[in-house]
């Protein structure tokens, strides 16, 4: 019997597979599994760093209602816009992080 222990998890539980959801209800209440870290916020954008990549969340008036980081859950409410994943990797036409956000 072999357990996958990994730095950062509570004693004796082995981490679960790395798995990244999003829930968006009426457009006002998104939950999102597999968060890294939250890399920044105000309440118009949020920037996180997920499993699968780094997205972008755009509204109005967003807030942060919940964020646990040892589990990878955020959740945010407000109007929300658009939901975008910044990869790297787009046909060549690759601008890096900040030249995608700053356009």
């Amino acid at each position: 019997m072999e357990h996958n222990y990994e730095f950062g998890t509570p004693m004796g539980h082995a981490r679960k597979t790395k798995e990244h959801d999003i829930t968006l209800r009426g457009r006002k209440k998104l939950d999102i599994t597999g968060v890294r870290q939250v890399e920044s916020f105000d309440n118009e954008e949020f920037l996180l760093e997920t499993e699968m990549g780094f997205l972008s969340i755009r509204g109005q008036n967003l807030h942060m209602k919940n964020l646990n980081v040892e589990q990878g859950l955020v959740s945010i409410e407000g109007k929300i816009y658009d939901l975008v994943y910044l990869d790297e990797n787009q046909g060549g036409k690759s601008k890096g992080l900040f030249g995608k956000l700053f356009k």
